[in-house]
């Protein structure tokens, strides 16, 4: 399954310039995807690049929205019960918000690679946050509830399924 990722307390909701538009043209990229801006287009979107600085960062949040397209090439943005069938396709621009310290995230287990630890961090080369003992030079989150949960409607019934996650607050941008 996919990342499910909730920004509870972000500065992005109140700061327009936190926010970002990304394409990728070569991959799907996850919600709570770790990126960073390559080159900027004269629409106004960004490139994804790979993350080599800690710094700077970008984390992806899109709506979870099932894209249908009819054949005139009509898109048409239907919902999606599950989020966690949920991923921005290739070739689709998505939105990413720039994490502020203090930002608070609810991020599913399948963000984080690792073994469970005091904090999520930022990793060269990667793109989830990856557990770790301490912060690091660049984007670093807290651990503040390691037995945390997202509910997830089924087609029955809402909040019929608890999915594990983590409470994180940023302490390092």
């Amino acid at each position: 399954m996919k990342t499910v990722l909730m920004p509870t307390l972000v500065a992005a909701k109140n700061v327009d310039s936190y926010n970002a538009s990304f394409i990728d043209t070569e991959n799907d990229i996850e919600n709570g995807a770790i990126i960073a801006a390559g080159d900027y287009s004269e629409e106004q979107v960004y490139e994804v690049a790979e993350v080599e600085d800690l710094h700077n960062l970008f984390m992806v949040f899109s709506p979870e929205d099932t894209i249908l397209t009819d054949g005139a090439g009509n898109e048409y943005k239907i919902g999606i019960n599950d989020p966690r069938t949920f991923t921005n396709v290739k070739g689709k621009v998505f939105s990413a918000f720039r994490p502020q310290v203090g930002d608070k995230i609810l991020i599913s287990a399948e963000g984080i690679e690792g073994d469970a630890a005091e904090y999520a961090v930022a990793a060269a080369g990667k793109n989830k946050l990856q557990f770790a003992s301490a912060a690091v030079d660049g984007l670093s989150y807290k651990v503040l509830n390691d037995s945390a949960y997202i509910s997830i409607g089924g087609a029955t019934a809402i909040g019929s399924q608890r999915v594990e996650a983590y409470l994180l607050e940023c302490v390092a941008i």
